[in-house]
């Protein structure tokens, strides 16, 4: 019996996956709202690089050498462990496998897309990205890719998480990402929330917004964002390219594949390949989404057009979504606390390929205290809801 499961550095994949060309229904294309320009202000924002891959309907994408290069550095591939202690602690027959992505510098799976988007923006000129952050995971995994990639980095953070994770806060400026709080004075939007409510809690909707403000204005300076978009979760299948080499090596097939649910991109990442062999017909698995029940995005949203952002800066989008103006209560999962649901994940919900499921805070904290007893992880929030789940 196997408990970790370990691939050699140089079966770090090669090429994205692409679910595009595979959806069993074709993704509906972003729109401008009335009047709107902001379809053509998306070059002004991001790179070339990634703006083709947003777009792409080619199944793979090569993944650039030097992208490799630092996925090697900062220990790809993840290694996949069998949760031998869990299982035993609830006495099933289950076998349950767990992707640990926390083996990254940052302790998330964030540094899969903030590598490549950085890597883009520097070929493109770029001499600083601006971004968003919930928890802090992404500004800091941005952080360090920005550094990796001589760029200088500005962080937009959710004031109720700037202020509930002084820490993160301190990585992100040690990697040498400037952080202020969001809403904040730095932008036009920000300063108009201050002015109608100057103790905002924040969200990552109006954070996107200030980031994406921030970028439009300065022609060196692109914006990145960490989730929701098509790139982000094709840069984030390495998670389950690498995940269906390991349950090979196991000899083991799933059933059943769970994650948690933000904007959808570590989600996406692991189980698009697996979703492949299921469109396929090779594969019966049943693929879950685990949601707070306080941001029900999937579970209790609409499957409409809306902006993924506050002040309505981006393309309206296809997808589950509580509403751009919505404000999440001040949860501690702050990854999770997003108003929309990336385009694929929803297609696929609507779809019924993905079902979703929403759980209350102190159910996934009492899932994670007893994961952490069991296997000796200790698992973000975030996280939680998936082993809550499970």
């Amino acid at each position: 019996m196997m408990h970790k499961i370990v691939l050699d550095e140089k079966e770090i994949p090669k090429k994205w996956y692409n679910i595009n060309p595979d959806l069993p229904s074709p993704l509906p294309s972003p729109k401008n709202p009335e009047g709107g320009e902001n379809i053509e202000n998306l070059p002004k924002v991001f790179s070339k690089g990634v703006l083709e891959q947003e777009m792409s309907m080619e199944r793979w994408i090569k993944i650039p050498r030097a992208v490799r290069k630092v996925y090697k550095m900062i220990g790809r591939p993840t290694p996949l462990f069998r949760a031998k202690g869990l299982e035993e602690m609830l006495d099933t027959p289950a076998k349950i496998f767990y992707k640990r992505e926390d083996y990254s510098p940052t302790g998330s799976h964030k540094l899969n897309t903030a590598i490549a988007q950085a890597y883009y923006a520097k070929e493109d000129g770029a001499e600083r990205l601006t971004t968003e952050t919930g928890a802090g995971q992404w500004g800091t995994a941005l952080s360090l890719a920005c550094s990796l990639m001589e760029l200088e980095c500005k962080v937009y953070m959710v004031r109720v998480s700037f202020n509930q994770k002084p820490f993160r806060k301190t990585i992100m400026q040690l990697y040498g990402g400037e952080v202020v709080p969001s809403p904040s004075n730095h932008t036009e939007f920000g300063r108009k929330i201050l002015s109608e409510d100057p103790e905002h809690p924040g969200s990552l909707g109006i954070a996107i917004s200030e980031a994406m403000e921030e970028a439009l204005q300065y022609d060196n300076v692109y914006y990145s964002l960490g989730s929701v978009l098509n790139h982000v979760l094709l840069h984030q299948t390495v998670i389950g390219l690498e995940t269906k080499k390991q349950l090979e090596i196991a000899g083991e097939t799933p059933d059943i594949m769970i994650g948690c649910v933000g904007g959808g991109s570590n989600f996406g990442g692991a189980v698009f390949p697996f979703i492949k062999d299921k469109l396929d017909g090779k594969l019966d698995c049943e693929f879950i989404a685990a949601e707070p029940r306080s941001c029900p995005t999937l579970t209790q949203g609409d499957y409409r057009y809306d902006f993924g952002d506050t002040a309505g800066m981006t393309p309206l989008l296809k997808m589950y979504t509580l509403g751009h103006d919505f404000v999440p209560p001040s949860v501690h999962a702050g990854g999770l606390r997003y108003h929309g649901m990336a385009p694929q994940v929803a297609l696929l919900a609507k779809e019924g390929i993905v079902n979703a499921r929403a759980v209350p805070q102190h159910e996934i904290f009492e899932s994670g205290v007893k994961f952490a007893k069991a296997e000796g992880v200790v698992p973000a929030p975030e996280t939680c809801h998936a082993i809550s789940v499970a």
